[in-house]
């Protein structure tokens, strides 16, 4: 686990260094220069973080939604520990995409909030999960905690992906990829860019997705020690 945990480091590292030192200029003549997109500029850079860190609060939800679903079939207790501990990173990193995501909507739109579908989408979002934790500790038996957060859990993973990937591509908004949305089709949103811009981009997804495997680890074995804490004072 220790060589996941710096393989992050090092990825996110290069990702945060080549995302804001790299220039960006019309006519790129090496490996070394980023496009200058139309309409964005330098506020283009943020898809190096934004879209990463968006795309591991899914996958947390649903790392959630898998273990509730195996809580339920197994009742071992560690099952409930994964999924919430994975449901807590989600939220995270939820967070995450939405500070960046009002970062990037303050200088592209002039106001950090715009009700846009997919700001709408997101603070659902965590709208739900922050419901779960508080089920979560509104309940006092742990069978009963684990087996009505783990229902909760699913219920919750399934409208994951709608919320963040479905939802604002169906309605119309400012946010690029909108419907009827002409900023849509930049290569930003369709992922046309050149081989230097993309070799930063899935860095940073690796980069984040080894963090967040990495957190997990570190999450779970948390919690399993804090339980046998707990059980030892019975």
């Amino acid at each position: 686990m220790n060589s996941i945990k710096w393989l992050s480091i090092i990825l996110i590292t290069f990702v945060i260094i080549a995302g804001i030192a790299v220039p960006m200029v019309p006519q790129p003549q090496s490996f070394f220069e980023f496009p200058d997109i139309p309409g964005l500029g330098n506020t283009a850079r943020i898809i190096f973080f934004h879209v990463p860190v968006a795309w591991v609060s899914v996958l947390g939800f649903l790392v959630s939604l898998y273990y509730g679903l195996k809580y339920l079939r197994t009742k071992e207790y560690d099952d409930d520990i994964k999924s919430v501990s994975a449901a807590g990173l989600g939220m995270l990193f939820c967070l995450l995409a939405t500070m960046t995501g009002s970062l990037w909507a303050k200088f592209t739109w002039g106001s950090f909030w715009n009700w846009d579908p997919r700001e709408t989408s997101i603070l659902i979002l965590l709208l739900i999960y922050g419901a779960y934790f508080a089920l979560r500790s509104a309940l006092g038996s742990n069978e009963v905690r684990a087996r009505l957060s783990a229902v909760y859990a699913i219920l919750a993973g399934l409208t994951a992906p709608f919320f963040i990937f479905i939802m604002p591509r169906i309605i119309g908004g400012l946010h690029p990829g909108a419907k009827e949305d002409a900023s849509g089709s930049t290569p930003i949103t369709q992922l046309h860019m050149p081989l230097n811009m993309l070799f930063v981009f899935f860095s940073g997804l690796i980069g984040f997705t080894l963090l967040f495997i990495w957190l997990l680890n570190v999450r779970i074995r948390t919690l399993r020690m804090e339980h046998r804490l707990l059980m030892k004072d019975y």
